[in-house]
């Protein structure tokens, strides 16, 4: 007997309406994560204003005709296009009846400035829709073979972001950091990375700490470097080749890396993830 299914178009999705943003999380690359409701939107949006880290394969699920506007944003960088464009530029597109899905990589308020952009919305008497992405603090590291909790590893993660919306390291209590943080992941910590390792060794972490720097997570060309606290604050090693942006991960959390890089050899096979 065959399986039973459900096609997508039979799916009670909710309407997309016309002068509607979405915000809506598309994952950490790979096409494959992305949410089935983050799928109808890309089908019905009529425009897309995407960040930097939503990957082509994402953006091509959409129709030919379907408008694209990027809006990419780097920390501290001043290519990036500033954040109140992007709020001005949803707004309008609304207001002129278009059905704007506003995507961005992983989810959008995990650290992707969709709180700024949700209250701007709701002020503005826009109607607004929240679609939750796969976080690439989590799904991401788990292609990497990294599991972000573990029972002989650790009870406890803290997720802290690199920089502020300046694109300077936030004011953060290290001591209760290193304390508290069995395991740490940094989201757009690279260029900080070396002031925030002699942080946390001056709080007491220990040099021989294990320091995992991951980037394109869920995409065949995945990057991992494994390095030590003590390395990196004392810059022993170059990271000019690693892809930006990446995430670091701070403390154990790679233990059983070796077994659980299950990527890493089906990547060639399944490109898509």
């Amino acid at each position: 007997m065959a399986r039973g299914f459900a096609r997508l178009d039979t799916l009670p999705f909710p309407p997309f309406r016309e002068g509607e943003v979405w915000l809506t999380g598309a994952g950490p690359g790979a096409p494959g994560l992305l949410t089935l409701l983050a799928y109808h939107a890309l089908q019905q949006a009529d425009v897309i204003v995407h960040d930097a880290l939503v990957s082509a394969a994402v953006l091509d699920l959409a129709p030919q005709e379907t408008e694209r506007i990027a809006a990419g944003k780097r920390g501290g960088d001043a290519a990036s296009v500033p954040q109140e464009e992007i709020t001005a530029l949803l707004i309008d597109l609304a207001r002129k009846k278009r059905r704007v899905l506003r995507l961005k990589g992983g989810d959008p308020y995990l650290f992707g400035r969709g709180v700024e952009e949700a209250l701007a919305l709701a002020k503005a008497g826009i109607p607004f829709r929240i679609v939750p992405g796969i976080a690439a603090g989590i799904g991401g590291l788990a292609y990497a073979g990294v599991p972000v909790t573990a029972k002989d590893i650790n009870s406890s993660v803290l997720f802290l972001t690199g920089h502020d919306k300046r694109g300077e390291l936030p004011p953060a209590d290290w001591q209760a950091i290193a304390r508290a943080g069995e395991v740490i992941v940094l989201y757009m910590g690279l260029r900080p990375l070396a002031r925030i390792a002699k942080a946390l060794i001056a709080a007491g972490r220990k040099g021989e700490t294990p320091v995992l720097i991951l980037s394109r997570l869920t995409l065949p060309d995945q990057q991992v470097r494994e390095m030590t606290l003590a390395e990196i604050a004392h810059a022993r090693l170059a990271m000019t080749d690693i892809a930006r942006p990446a995430l670091v991960v701070i403390g154990e959390a790679g233990r059983h890396r070796a077994l659980l890089d299950w990527f890493t050899q089906q990547a060639k096979e399944l490109p898509l993830g």
